[in-house]
């Protein structure tokens, strides 16, 4: 049977969801505490990957077992995870479930402190200059207009195109704390920290609008800003048709 398994994580100590030699990984941890219960060697497949240090709070994966699995099962999996790892629920999917690639659409926020918050250490990214949301949000909307962000893709990946759709790229502000969303269809490895690290560039004043459009358009990384930090970093949903 093929299961699907909502989740939540604190990315914080691990290595990103894919499990790798010689580093801690969700995916490794979430096998393992499956494994143990269900009594079979468990294959988790996640709807993508997260960077090392980049948190989740909404995650999809699914997995096959030949065991039932109810809500007991389930709180018997989550005695075994560490406290940064938590499962919403399992549930029966269809045979031909696939967490990652029946995604249709991702969300990410990334938070931004503007003043010195030891709450908020480890949770987000803290800018010390003063930034010009109006002005990085006219820069954000630019990007409906294109498709092709090699720009904001971290180099020599083994993806067939560097395309998407974005639905959503909007600054929220409240008081200290700034936060951008974003949606897409698909995104590029290291691509959401890229935009913000390159709107921060605008909204600094050191980038124009005008600036932030050609760095799109010359598909070129090395033209954009920094990748910022994972700690701001959060997977906030993914959708399925």
């Amino acid at each position: 049977m093929r299961y699907r398994i909502d989740l939540s994580y604190v990315g914080t100590r691990y290595h990103g969801w894919q499990s790798q030699p010689n580093a801690t990984s969700v995916q490794e941890t979430l096998e393992d505490a499956l494994g143990k219960v269900l009594r079979e060697k468990i294959s988790v497949t996640g709807c993508g990957r997260t960077d090392t240090g980049v948190h989740a709070e909404y995650y999809v994966a699914h997995f096959d077992s030949n065991a039932e699995i109810d809500d007991k099962t389930t709180d018997r999996i989550n005695g075994l995870l560490p406290d940064d790892i938590s499962i919403f629920s399992i549930s029966k999917a269809n045979d031909n479930f696939h967490a990652r690639f029946d995604a249709t659409k991702r969300s990410y926020k990334y938070v931004i402190t503007q003043r010195k918050n030891p709450f908020m250490k480890g949770f987000s990214w803290h800018v010390r200059y003063p930034l010009n949301i109006a002005k990085m949000q006219e820069a954000a909307d630019k990007m409906f207009n294109y498709t092709d962000f090699t720009s904001f893709s971290k180099l020599h990946t083994d993806v067939k195109t560097n395309n998407c759709k974005i639905y959503r790229a909007e600054f929220e502000k409240d008081g200290d704390i700034v936060v951008f969303r974003i949606s897409a269809d698909r995104f590029l490895r290291n691509m959401v920290r890229a935009i913000v690290g390159t709107l921060v560039e605008v909204g600094k004043d050191k980038l124009t609008v005008d600036d932030f459009c050609r760095i799109i358009e010359s598909k070129d990384r090395c033209e954009a800003g920094q990748s910022v930090p994972a700690d701001g970093l959060f997977l906030t949903e993914v959708e399925y048709s």
